[in-house]
């Protein structure tokens, strides 16, 4: 084992092998158990990507590229593979909770670590909203195809289109939360369920979609020409959203160096295929014009087709499932994530306690549900949602970025997945999420610099002054501390020290083997 490389303030590198050491390595660790095989972590992946962004984002992106939209989704879709590479071979290489967040904190040092995991706030945070508000919609065509009664505006719309308290996101972020709660494999198992129905879905609003295709509905293929195609692929980068999501289960997987990889290619693979057999189904049944901008647009298409309102219920069955499972999936990964910054310090203690009856953790997750269903309820998100895909694309261009970093400074490093085409690939990763990144605006940017200046001093006053690392850093051989009465023992100051035990056993061993 290697020890940190300790270097000033947020420059300070964690090594993988403590990492890996710290969270349990391949067997059980920090209270969390291994409960996740190979085919619930690809339908988990699944869930996490398909929902808000297909069943409810394809009308926006339909406006902003017109029939041209199969080739937005195409081009978001490449952007995300090459990501998926490299997501895939440090997920297998660095099988722990972080995801982006740890990878960062292994290569690129203390400073970034924490602005990818702000980052990843912010997309988790905003799309886990906004998939609720979504939900709320096609839960109103549910009602509205079986009973004949809808929600009013007020209680189901969100704030800007007619609502004023957005109930039924409220509910979905309680329900979700009560689920992950209660345990990862009930989570797991209802994950898989859902994921297995809403494919059932859209490959029937395929089938369906097609029966009613017409050629004529592709002409003018891209009526806002290469500016549109960019600024759709953009927004349809958000319907991939969620795949990073599957890294966030590193510790509650069986074999993850073998099964995060396969579950990253696998479910990104499928959601890819099926997205854009939707979209060309969407568009050959029913005219770009009469699909952009409409709420519910699966639904309209269903109805228009078969000229009754039971297919477009089923289809609102279908996104009712799909958007609540994105929820679940959603919230997992900011719990795992904001647990692995709790554990090196960066973030309140809180995060990182894991309940022993559940093994999950139940205070992390209730926060999370209670931060993320106001903004889900009251306040409109429309403003912000380039700025979740922006953030997003930063990440994945930080992914990039390390996966070639750790090549260079260790390539000893077990790794089941290794990036094809290195480092043609991870470079094309960076290039492309720079791209997506342009088409979303100069506000956007604007609205991004600031996010990750306030970030940068939100770890200036509290993560730096806090790191775990960094103190371990001043002081990396203690001596032994006299023994003490363990009643007598603060469990606060126990935790801490604790977390520097760890990097410092983790930095003697390795000192002792060089």
């Amino acid at each position: 084992m290697r020890p940190p490389v300790f270097r000033p303030s947020g420059l300070r590198i964690k090594s993988p092998d403590i990492l890996v050491a710290e969270s349990g390595a391949d067997l059980e660790g920090n209270g969390l158990k291994r409960s996740m095989g190979l085919f619930q972590l690809i339908c988990f992946g699944i869930g996490a990507i398909v929902g808000t962004g297909i069943f409810v984002g394809l009308s926006d992106t339909v406006a902003e590229a017109g029939p041209a939209v199969i080739v937005s989704f195409v081009l978001a879709a490449v952007t995300c593979v090459f990501t998926a590479f490299s997501f895939a071979e440090l997920g297998g290489a660095i099988p722990v909770s972080g995801s982006a967040y740890s990878y960062a904190y292994a290569t690129l040092g203390e400073r970034i670590a924490f602005l990818v995991g702000w980052c990843l706030l912010l997309e988790y945070g905003i799309s886990v909203s906004a998939v609720a508000v979504g939900w709320g919609q096609y839960l109103n065509e549910l009602l509205g195809s079986l009973t004949g009664w809808q929600l009013p505006a007020a209680l189901s719309q969100p704030p800007g289109d007619g609502g004023i308290v957005n109930i039924p996101a409220v509910v979905v972020m309680v329900l979700a939360a009560l689920l992950l709660v209660r345990g990862i494999r009930e989570s797991a198992r209802a994950t898989a369920a859902m994921a297995v129905l809403k494919l059932a879905i859209l490959v029937l609003f395929c089938v369906i979609g097609f029966s009613a295709f017409q050629a004529g509905n592709l002409s003018p293929f891209a009526p806002e020409s290469v500016a549109g195609i960019t600024s759709g692929a953009s927004l349809a980068f958000f319907s991939y959203i969620g795949f990073d999501a599957i890294t966030t289960a590193g510790e509650e997987v069986r074999d993850p160096r073998r099964n995060i990889p396969i579950a990253i290619m696998v479910s990104l693979g499928v959601v890819t295929v099926l997205y854009c057999l939707v979209a060309v189904s969407a568009i050959g049944a029913l005219s770009a014009d009469q699909v952009a901008g409409r709420p519910a647009a699966l639904s309209l298409i269903v109805n228009h087709v078969t000229h009754s309102t039971l297919g477009g219920g089923v289809i609102a069955f279908g996104a009712v499932v799909a958007i609540a499972s994105v929820v679940l999936a959603v919230m997992y990964g900011q719990t795992r994530i904001l647990m692995s910054m709790s554990r090196d310090g960066l973030v309140p203690r809180i995060f990182e306690r894991v309940s022993p009856r559940t093994s999950t953790p139940v205070a992390n997750t209730w926060i999370v549900a209670v931060v993320f269903a106001v903004p889900a309820a009251v306040v409109p998100l429309d403003a912000v949602m380039n700025l979740s895909t922006i953030g997003t694309l930063a990440v994945m261009a930080v992914v990039n970025l390390s996966v070639m970093v750790l090549r260079r400074t260790r390539p000893d490093l077990p790794r089941r997945f290794r990036v094809p085409l290195f480092p043609v690939s991870p470079v094309l990763g960076v290039g492309f999420c720079l791209y997506l990144m342009y088409g979303t605006g100069p506000a956007t940017w604007l609205q991004f610099a600031g996010f990750l200046v306030a970030g940068a001093l939100l770890y200036t006053c509290y993560g730096r002054r806090r790191s775990r690392l960094g103190a371990a850093s001043q002081d990396p051989a203690p001596q032994d501390p006299a023994p003490q009465d363990p009643a007598s023992q603060d469990p606060a100051a126990g935790a801490d020290e604790a977390g520097a035990a760890t990097v410092s056993a983790g930095a003697g061993a390795a000192a002792r083997e060089g």
